[in-house]
C-alpha cells in the first residue's frame, strides 16, 4: 500500500489524512516575519523603481508589459493603505508575501513528500520546516523578495501553487472529477505569462508528472478542449494593456495600443505573431532582439559557469562577498549544500520515483534548460578572454535562476531530514540525531549580511540628490536603469520634481517615447490640468517645492535677494538655490516635429564618417565622425535646439557618453549631480560669480569642466540626502553593477576639493577631499 494514496480505516471506510495547513501557515509567516525584518525601506536599483512606480499608478513597464503584475501589486497597494506605510514599503511587502506565500505551500509539498520517507507526523513537520527554512534563505530567494525588484517571487509563488495542485491532483484520482485541477492547473499557467513566462516553464515537469501519474489524461479529447479555452481565459489579462495603454499613463513603455478588440484579442492569443501591431510588438519584445539559441553569445561552459557562480552565493554570501582572498571560505559551505541536496534528491527519487521525477525535470527546466534558452553574454563578474564590458551582461542575472535555487534549498532540506532519520535509526533515539537539523539555519547565518536591505536608502536618495541638482522645467538626459527609474519612482510615488522631464536616451529611439514626451511637456490648457489625474499623461507638470524641501527662487521673487545672501549658517532645511532668470512655466513642448516626421526619424540612420559642425541654438558643436547618427541623436538635438533657452538643459552624471556623442561636451558645467548645457562657447569672462573652470590635478580624476562652485557647494551639504549611515558606516556597495554611483559622488566632492585648492582654502579643500575619498573608497 502506497503511503502516497488515500488509506482504509479497520471499517474499511476510505480516509485520507488532512494536509497540515496550520503548520504551513505558520512557516508561512516565519518567512514573511524574516522577509520583513530585512525589507528595503524604500525603493532600490535596477528595475525596483520601475515595478514599483508603475504598480502604484497603474502604468505599463518594460515589455512585455506584465500586467498581471500590476494589477495585482495595485491591489494590494490599496489594500494596505490604511496602514500607513509608504508606497515603496507596500509594494516590497508585496514581494514578501509573494516569497513568503510560495514557503507555505512548499512546506506542504514537502510534508507531503516526506511521507514517502517515514509516516512519522513529527518527522515530516520537521523536515518541511528544515526545508522551508534552507529555500527561503537561499540568497537570490531572500534577496529578490525584500524589494519588488522583478517579478519573479510572483512567479516562484506560482510554481509553488502549481506544484501544490497537481500533487493534489494525484492525491484524488479515482474520485471523480479528477481532471478539474488539470483544467485549473492550465488556467494559472495561461494567467502566469501575464506576470512572466517563467513559471510557464513548468509546463514540461506537469506533462512529465501527469504521463507517470496517470496517462490516460493526455488521450482525454474533453481535456484539451476545456484545457484551451481555460489557456485562453488566462492569457485575457493581457488586455489590461492596449485599454490602459489607450489612456496614456505617465509610464506606458512600448505604448501597445490596439485599434480593436479584436485585432488585441489576436495579439494576445497569438503571443505577438499577428494583430495589432503595437501590442504584438511588445508581447514578443521586439526592443530587445532577444537572441537566438545559436550563435551563443559566449561559450556554453562559461554560461554554465556563470550559473554555477550564482549557485555558490546561495548558502554563504556574507562570506568573501568582498573579498577574492575569504570567497575561498564559502566553498566548504557550498560543497555541504550540493552534497545535502544530492542527499536529499536521490532518497526522493528512491521512495516516491514519480514526484521526485517532477522535481528534477522542474529543476533541470529552470536551470540548464534556462541557461541554454537565454543565451546570457559573459556574466557581469566572470572572467572572459576579452575584458571588454560589451561582451559582458550589464548586470549580475541570478534572479532568473531563482526557482533552482528555492528547489535545491528544498531537497538540501530532504538532505538534512534524511541524515536525521539516519543518525535517529542508528542511536535509537532521534533527539540524539537532532543537532544535524541546525544545518537547514546556515544560510539564514550566512547570507543575512549580505541579503538584508533594511538599512538602503541609497537609490531613492540619489534620485532625489539628481533630481534636486536640476533647476526647475529642466530637460534632463539619462542614460540607463539606475539614473532613470529611480527618478520615475521619486516622481510617480513621491511625487517630488514633477516639473523636470526625465529622458532616458536608449528610448529616444522609438517614435512612440517621443509622443509621450511632446505630450508630456505641452502647455496646460487651464492651470494645473494635470493635477487632475497624475498618473496620465495630460501636460507641463508645474514645479512644486515639497514643504522643508529646497527652494529655487526666481530673479524676479521677493526672496531672490535673500537667497543670493544666503549662509552656511543660515541654509539648513529649506535651503533656497538663486536662479539668475524668472522661474516661468515654459510656453511651448520640448519639441514640436509631427508624428509623421518622428516615425520617419525613428527608422532613419545616418552614417558620420568625418567630423560634421552642426548648430543648436547658439551653440556651435561638432559630431564626431566615425559613428552613425541614430534616431536617439536626431531627436536629442531636435529637443535641445527647440528648448534652449525656454528650459535648462542638463546631463546625468552617469549619462556623460550622451553629451560626447553629441559632441557638446565642452559645454558643461557641473551643477551637483548633473552637467548643465551652457547656451555658448564658455569663457571666464562670460560665467557669472561662482562658476569656474577646474584646472588639471590630481585631487580630481574628472577634469576640463566647468563647475557652479556655489550651487554646488549649496546642493552638497544643503540639499543632498544620505541615510542608512553612508558612506562611513558601509564596509562595500553591494550591488556591483551599480558601482558608479557612489563615485559620481566622489567626483562630485572632488570637483569642489579642487575649486577649494584653486582659492587656496585648505580647509575646505581637506574636508571636500576626505568625503570624496569615503565614497570613492565604496565606488572601489
Amino acid at each position: 500500500m502506497s503511503p502516497s494514496h488515500p488509506t482504509l480505516d479497520g471499517a474499511g471506510t476510505r480516509t485520507r489524512e488532512r494536509p497540515p495547513y496550520g503548520a504551513a501557515l505558520l512557516a508561512g509567516l516565519a518567512v514573511f516575519l524574516l522577509y520583513t525584518l530585512t525589507l528595503a525601506r524604500t525603493t532600490q536599483y535596477w528595475d525596483a523603481s520601475e515595478y514599483i512606480a508603475t504598480g502604484h499608478i497603474l502604468g505599463i513597464p518594460h515589455p512585455p508589459g506584465n500586467p498581471l503584475f500590476v494589477l495585482l501589486a495595485r491591489t494590494w497597494d490599496i489594500l494596505l493603505t490604511p496602514l500607513g506605510l509608504s508606497t515603496a514599503v507596500r509594494i516590497n511587502l508585496f514581494s514578501a508575501a509573494m516569497g513568503a506565500g510560495a514557503h507555505g505551500l512548499w512546506f506542504l509539498v514537502v510534508h507531503r513528500v516526506l511521507r514517502a520517507f517515514d509516516e512519522g507526523r513529527s518527522f515530516r513537520l520537521v523536515g518541511a520546516a528544515a526545508a522551508v527554512a534552507v529555500s527561503a534563505t537561499a540568497f537570490t530567494v531572500w534577496n529578490q523578495s525584500n524589494v519588488n525588484e522583478k517579478v519573479y517571487t510572483v512567479s516562484l509563488f506560482t510554481i509553488a501553487l502549481l506544484t501544490w495542485l497537481i500533487f493534489q491532483w494525484r492525491e484524488h484520482l479515482g474520485e471523480g472529477k479528477d481532471d478539474n485541477l488539470l483544467v485549473l492547473v492550465v488556467f494559472i499557467l495561461g494567467l502566469s505569462v501575464a506576470n512572466h513566462l517563467m513559471a510557464f516553464l513548468a509546463t514540461p515537469a506537469l506533462l512529465v508528472y501527469v504521463a507517470v501519474v496517470h496517462p490516460r489524461s493526455l488521450i482525454n479529447w474533453r481535456l484539451y478542449v476545456a484545457g484551451l479555452i481555460a489557456l485562453g481565459a488566462g492569457l485575457s489579462v493581457h488586455l489590461f494593456l492596449p485599454i490602459r495603454a489607450g489612456l496614456g499613463p505617465i509610464i506606458n513603455e512600448a505604448s501597445p495600443t490596439c485599434g480593436s478588440v479584436g485585432g488585441a484579442l489576436v495579439s494576445v492569443l497569438s503571443w505577438g505573431q499577428a494583430g495589432c501591431a503595437e501590442l504584438s510588438a511588445a508581447l514578443s519584445r521586439q526592443q530587445y532582439d532577444k537572441p537566438p539559441l545559436f550563435p551563443r553569445l559566449a561559450p556554453i561552459h562559461s554560461q554554465i559557469a556563470n550559473y554555477l557562480q550564482y549557485f555558490d552565493w546561495q548558502w554563504a554570501r556574507s562570506l568573501g562577498a568582498t573579498d577574492v582572498v575569504f570567497s575561498s571560505l564559502r566553498l566548504p559551505v557550498t560543497l555541504l549544500f550540493t552534497a545535502l541536496g544530492v542527499i536529499g534528491g536521490t532518497e526522493h527519487l528512491r521512495r516516491d520515483r514519480r514526484s521526485g521525477l517532477y522535481f528534477l525535470v522542474l529543476l533541470g527546466t529552470l536551470s540548464l534548460g534556462l541557461v541554454i534558452y537565454l543565451n546570457f553574454r559573459y556574466g557581469f563578474s566572470i572572467a572572459a578572454p576579452v575584458n571588454d564590458p560589451e561582451l559582458h551582461e550589464v548586470r549580475e542575472r541570478d534572479y532568473f535562476f531563482i526557482v533552482s535555487f528555492s528547489l535545491w534549498g528544498l531537497w538540501s532540506g530532504v538532505g538534512i531530514a534524511t541524515l536525521w532519520r539516519w543518525a535517529g535509526a542508528r542511536t535509537g533515539r532521534a533527539l540524539l540525531g537532532a543537532p544535524v537539523l541546525a544545518l537547514a539555519l546556515v544560510p539564514l547565518l550566512l547570507n543575512f549580511g549580505w541579503a538584508s536591505r533594511s538599512r538602503d536608502y541609497s537609490a531613492r536618495d540619489w534620485a532625489y540628490n539628481l533630481l534636486q541638482s536640476v533647476e526647475p522645467y529642466g530637460v534632463l538626459f539619462t542614460n540607463g536603469d539606475n539614473d532613470t527609474f529611480p527618478l520615475w519612482y521619486l516622481q510617480e510615488v513621491e511625487g517630488i520634481r514633477r516639473d523636470v522631464t526625465v529622458i532616458v536616451t536608449s528610448y529616444l529611439n522609438t517614435d512612440w517615447y517621443v509622443r509621450q514626451l511632446k505630450a508630456l511637456t505641452e502647455p496646460c490648457a487651464a492651470p494645473e490640468a494635470w493635477a487632475d489625474d497624475p498618473t496620465l499623461i495630460t501636460c507641463q507638470r508645474s514645479y512644486q517645492p515639497a514643504e522643508g524641501g529646497p527652494r529655487y527662487v526666481g530673479s524676479s521673487d521677493p526672496l531672490y535677494a535673500q537667497a543670493v545672501a544666503a549662509t552656511p549658517t543660515d541654509a539648513g532645511e529649506g535651503t533656497l538655490l538663486p536662479l539668475d532668470r524668472p522661474l516661468v512655466l515654459p510656453q511651448r513642448a520640448i519639441t514640436s516635429v509631427p508624428d509623421t516626421t518622428l516615425t520617419r526619424v525613428a527608422n532613419t540612420i545616418i552614417p558620420i564618417r568625418e567630423d560634421t559642425r552642426y548648430r543648436v541654438g547658439p551653440i556651435d558643436a561638432v559630431l564626431p565622425g566615425g559613428q552613425y547618427l541614430q534616431p536617439w541623436h536626431q531627436f536629442a538635438i531636435s529637443i535641445i535646439a527647440e528648448s534652449m533657452g525656454e528650459r535648462p538643459i542638463y546631463f546625468a552624471s552617469s549619462g556623460s557618453g550622451a553629451p560626447s556623442a553629441l559632441g557638446l561636451d565642452r559645454f558643461l558645467m557641473r551643477q551637483g549631480l548633473a552637467y548643465k548645457l551652457l547656451p555658448a562657447v564658455p569663457s571666464p569672462d562670460s560665467m557669472p560669480p561662482g562658476v569656474i573652470q577646474l584646472d588639471e590635478s590630481p585631487l580630481t580624476p574628472v577634469i576640463g569642466y566647468w563647475l557652479d562652485v556655489e550651487r554646488t557647494r549649496r546642493l552638497v551639504e544643503h540639499v543632498f540626502v544620505h541615510r542608512g549611515g553612508i558612506p562611513d558606516a558601509w564596509d562595500a556597495w553591494p550591488d556591483r553593477p551599480s558601482i558608479g554611483i557612489p563615485n559620481y559622488y566622489s567626483w562630485t566632492y572632488y570637483s569642489l576639493a579642487q575649486a577649494a585648492a584653486q582659492r587656496r582654502d585648505a580647509e575646505a579643500m581637506e574636508r571636500y577631499r576626505e568625503r570624496a575619498e569615503a565614497w570613492g573608497d565604496l565606488g572601489s
